[in-house]
């Protein structure tokens, strides 16, 4: 049994992994925060793929000081099966603005949640997983993001060094536990067509930045997920500690 968590994955992108996901054949936990209507329908969208579907209401973003969280959501995970997959896809951004005017409350939550709460996940897959813990060994698909590179000046430069941070995890915790049965792998999407454009304030995004995109538009949630769902199949058997940039070449 092929049993994998998403985290963040009942909408937009995570959504759209799921799905994928599920085609190939894995079974899922899909962890959300609070949208309890597309949890439900991201549920019933994967079983009717025919296989089976976990849905599990976490905040991530709590609790950080003990990682909490973060082991209550694998703790329910572990109670369906011994997973042999994560997507660390849990994220959010919350305020285009220069950083200079952003509240410091907003970029403590974008950091916690992109980073901190994510280096959590991906210790508590190594331990999920690793066969130095007894595990069946797996692949650990860390969702970043083209600001890493980019920088985003003038929009969410903390998010983007949330995200170069979790770059940085890839590579490095792929090379440490690469004895240890677990691949690490990172995909980084840019210009999505998703409705955190306009959740942050700026429903007009995608248009005015499609131009931009050397391949001249956005790329869409289920793009993105075919890159995930071939870094997790045996096709990518031989690729770890490096993250797959989707971004139309941006």
């Amino acid at each position: 049994m092929s049993l994998t968590l998403v985290t963040g994955g009942t909408r937009g992108i995570g959504a759209a992994i799921s799905r994928r996901l599920a085609e190939e054949g894995h079974d899922l936990v899909l962890a959300y925060r609070s949208d309890e209507r597309a949890a439900q329908e991201t549920a019933e969208n994967v079983r009717s793929l025919g296989v089976a579907c976990t849905a599990v209401r976490v905040d991530l973003g709590s609790e950080l000081d003990t990682g909490a969280a973060v082991e209550e959501l694998f703790a329910a995970a572990a109670a369906v099966g011994p997973l042999t997959g994560v997507v660390n896809n849990a994220g959010a951004t919350y305020l285009f603005a220069p950083l200079a005017e952003t509240p410091v409350d907003v970029i403590r939550r974008t950091i916690d949640v992109n980073l901190t709460a994510a280096v959590l996940v991906a210790r508590a897959a190594v331990r999920a997983m690793s066969t130095s813990y007894g595990g069946r060994g797996g692949v650990l698909v860390n969702i970043s993001s083209g600001a890493a590179t980019l920088g985003s000046p003038g929009e969410y430069v903390h998010y983007a060094a949330a995200k170069a941070g979790l770059d940085a995890l890839t590579h490095g915790l792929g090379l440490e536990v690469a004895r240890d049965g677990i691949r690490v792998v990172g995909v980084a999407p840019g210009l999505t067509e998703t409705d955190l454009h306009a959740t942050t304030g700026d429903p007009g995004r995608i248009e005015r930045m499609a131009p931009g995109v050397p391949l001249g538009r956005a790329g869409t949630p289920r793009e993105v997920a075919e890159a995930v769902a071939w870094l997790m199949s045996p096709a990518a058997s031989y690729i770890t500690g490096t993250t797959l940039r989707v971004a139309g070449g941006r």
